[in-house]
């Protein structure tokens, strides 16, 4: 089953020509013309990797990366894509919990490869560690990218529930702060004091 890659932008051009890029690729296209139907196909359908723009109308991508980060909803990847390349700006993306961020105008051809290194990310955690972890009353499924404890859902950030599942699956062992930034991947952009958190 190909992936199912959602293109959420206003702008009717930029939809266009990336779903044209995506399904020579392989890829199932989803898109929505402002962040309301985006919600919208997020909630109804399968989505594998998320391209949000920051600057659409109705919830823009930056405030639906939020609302999902902070519904629990780490399974989506999330590239934002937007017009504000400062440094500043990149930095709130990535805190809001999107996976890459890239700035426009941009070429269609990097936006596939960081999709498919996005899909790469993603599946190789899931086919390497399919099986749930549990640990007593605690449950880590990294199919469903969910943590319960007794039933109940533990609410964590992708950070959290990859250093939590990259811990789990070695019980006993110990970790350097070093080892911990190598659970994330060599592609983690966050600060090095996340981990202390």
């Amino acid at each position: 089953m190909p992936a199912r890659v959602l293109i959420a932008d206003d702008d009717a051009v930029v939809r266009d020509v990336v779903r044209r890029y995506l399904e020579r690729d392989g890829l199932e296209v989803r898109m929505a013309g402002d962040g309301n139907e985006a919600l919208r196909l997020l909630g109804t359908e399968r989505i594998d990797v998320a391209v949000l723009d920051v600057m659409m109308p109705g919830p823009n991508g930056l405030s639906l990366c939020r609302t999902l980060r902070q519904g629990g909803d780490y399974s989506v990847p999330v590239i934002l894509l937007t017009a504000l390349g400062e440094e500043d700006d990149r930095i709130a993306g990535l805190e809001a919990g999107a996976d890459d961020y890239l700035t426009k105008p941009f070429s269609p051809r990097e936006l596939v490869a960081r999709i498919r290194a996005v899909l790469r990310r993603t599946s190789a955690a899931v086919d390497s560690d399919a099986a749930p972890i549990e640990m007593g009353q605690l449950v880590i499924d990294p199919l469903r990218h969910d943590v319960t404890t007794a039933g109940e859902i533990v609410d964590l950030t992708p950070t959290e529930f990859t250093l939590l599942h990259g811990m789990a699956s070695a019980p006993g062992r110990a970790f350097s702060r070093g080892q911990l930034l190598d659970l994330l991947g060599q592609d983690y952009l966050g600060l090095e004091r996340t981990i202390d958190s």
